[in-house]
Parts: structure tokens; C-alpha cells; sequence
């Protein structure tokens, strides 16, 4: 898209925001151009929060279908858009409403937390949520003889009981990006650039992790990069991270980490969320516009889905 064209297009999505009384919600997984016309960046939770404190009358989730689910159980009385209802996560859609009910059978007595990445059908079912930034936290909270589900993110959990010696049972679910990460890659990349700070989101595989020298949510490697001075990153997490990485912290270098590829293929030297790219400046201009495609929660399943949520704040 030719920039005038990009130029023209955030100015009519944020006359729009102002006609409407609309926030627009981007992700830092979603592309640049949509990230500079947000009223707010973010991580997903903290993005469905800030909308609920604002008056507007309509948010619009860019980021993907769970992410919007959230923001309307936490503004129920507000309309919620997304620019494409396509726009999925593999990592929600590993343990369905379904699967997370016949676990739970299979081991009553146990409590059962998930990942914020989840459904809000499959948060009905949950005594608590956590996100990759507080989970440790929250875990840590939990009596030490508890059973625990963690799921669905089976690298998140495997992490979390490194650190909290706990033996929780994990679902065997996870991010189709934060899998496909190149150790060989992380290496070579730290072998030319032995003065980088390797950063690598909990959603990586554990010989990511093991090779990262910052693990953490994207919040947090973002906040590492601002507080420090200025160096090179390799960086492993969706790459859409970039655009904020960059624009708050001009004077370092960030290098991302490329997806595993088969011998004798030409990789990306990016690992992209082709569900966060469906988001794009045209469809936010229409469902603003046109005040669609519009995500409400059954009211049965969000009285249930919001107390883990709360019970998570109120942790955290």
C-alpha cells in the first residue's frame, strides 16, 4: 500500500473513532501501520482493561478472536468489533470448551488455571486465569499441595513449574509461532553477535528459554529494552513486537529470530502470526464504518468466564 493511501486511510478510521465514540485496541502482533492509529498498544489483557476504563461506546479488538471475547467480558454494556472474525490462535483453539471439560473429569479434584490465550467458554470452566507475565506470581499464591490443570500452553506450564517447583499436569496445547523458533538460528545469531541480549517469550520452547537471557511476556521484554541502555536484541516472539521495540527504543538494534525451515528452503527472516495479519488499515476502516463483524459472549457463559479473570486481578 503506497504510503499516501496508508496516510489517508488512519485518518479516516480515527475520524471515525471520533464520530462514534470508538477505541481502537492493537496488539503488538498486529503490523505497523494499524499499531499507529490504535488508541492503544499493547498486550491483551491490559488492552481489554484500558478499554473498560475509557467512555467510549464501541472498542475494536485488532488482534485476534479470544482477545475480543475478553474485552467484552470486561465491558459488557460496550459493542465490540474486530476487523476480521477469521482471525484466530492456535494456541486457544489447542483445548476447546470440550477438551478442558473431559480433562477435568479425568482428574477431579484438581483446580484447573489456563492461560489468558483461551476461549471465554473454556474460561467458564476455569478457577483462574494467568498471563505470561503474572503466572508465576499467581502460581506461587496457590497452596503448594494443590492439584493443578495448567493448559493450554504446555511450555508456558513447564516453565512456571521449573520456577515454582510445582508438578502441575499440562495440557499439551501451544503457540504455532513461539513452537516453530530456531535454536540453531539463536545460536549463530549469538555467535555473530556475542554482545546481544537474547530475549525469548515463555511461550518458546524450553532450549529457547534455556538459550534467553530475558524470558518474559512481550510487555516485558519491552520494558527490559526502554529500561536499559541502549544494545542489540535478538529477539524471539511474533515479530509484529518490532514496530513498538523500534519506536520506543530508536538507538538499539533488534534483530528477530527466523522460524525453523526444512533443508533447502529460503526462510523469512521473521516468524509472523498469519491470523494477527489478517488485521489490516481497510478492514478496521469498514467494521468501524459499518459497525461489523460485531463478538458478543452467551450471557450464561460470561457471568461464569469473567470470575477467573477477576480472581486473577485481585492476585496480581
Amino acid at each position: 500500500m503506497e504510503k499516501t493511501e496508508t496516510k489517508q486511510l488512519q485518518a479516516e478510521i480515527r475520524r471515525l473513532c471520533k464520530e462514534k465514540n470508538a477505541v481502537v485496541l492493537a496488539h503488538y502482533y498486529t503490523t505497523g501501520d494499524i499499531q499507529e492509529c490504535a488508541d492503544f498498544v499493547g498486550d491483551s489483557l491490559a488492552l481489554a482493561r484500558k478499554a473498560a476504563n475509557t467512555d467510549a461506546d464501541i472498542i475494536v479488538m485488532c488482534g485476534v478472536h479470544f482477545m475480543a471475547e475478553t474485552c467484552k467480558l470486561l465491558s459488557p454494556e460496550k459493542t465490540v468489533l474486530v476487523p476480521d472474525p477469521e482471525a484466530g490462535c492456535s494456541l486457544a483453539d489447542s483445548c476447546n470448551a470440550d477438551d478442558l471439560r473431559r480433562w477435568k473429569e479425568e482428574h477431579p479434584g484438581y483446580m484447573v488455571v489456563q492461560y489468558v490465550n483461551t476461549t471465554a467458554a473454556t474460561k467458564a470452566l476455569t478457577d483462574v486465569v494467568v498471563t505470561s507475565g503474572n503466572a508465576k506470581k499467581v502460581i506461587d499464591q496457590l497452596p503448594m499441595d494443590a492439584k493443578i490443570l495448567f493448559g493450554p500452553d504446555y511450555n508456558l506450564g513447564s516453565y512456571i513449574n521449573s520456577v515454582t517447583g510445582r508438578e502441575m499436569e499440562l495440557w499439551q496445547g501451544g503457540c504455532h509461532v513461539h513452537e516453530r523458533f530456531s535454536v540453531a538460528a539463536i545460536a549463530k545469531m549469538k555467535q555473530e553477535n556475542p554482545d546481544a541480549v537474547v530475549m525469548a517469550h515463555l511461550e518458546c520452547k524450553a532450549p529457547v528459554l534455556a538459550m534467553a537471557d530475558v524470558k518474559g511476556s512481550t510487555a516485558d521484554m519491552l520494558h527490559y529494552a526502554q529500561q536499559h541502555e541502549p544494545q542489540k536484541y535478538i529477539v524471539a516472539t511474533e515479530a509484529g513486537i518490532l514496530h513498538e521495540l523500534q519506536r520506543t527504543c530508536p538507538d538499539c538494534e533488534f534483530l528477530p529470530v527466523p522460524p525453523e525451515v526444512s533443508e533447502g528452503t529460503v526462510g523469512c527472516q521473521c516468524n509472523e502470526c498469519q491470523y494477527m495479519k489478517l488485521n489490516t488499515l481497510i478492514k478496521l476502516r469498514d467494521c468501524l464504518r459499518d459497525g461489523k463483524p460485531e463478538v458478543t459472549v452467551p450471557a450464561d457463559i460470561a457471568k461464569d468466564a469473567v470470575k477467573p479473570i477477576e480472581r486473577m486481578l485481585q492476585m496480581s
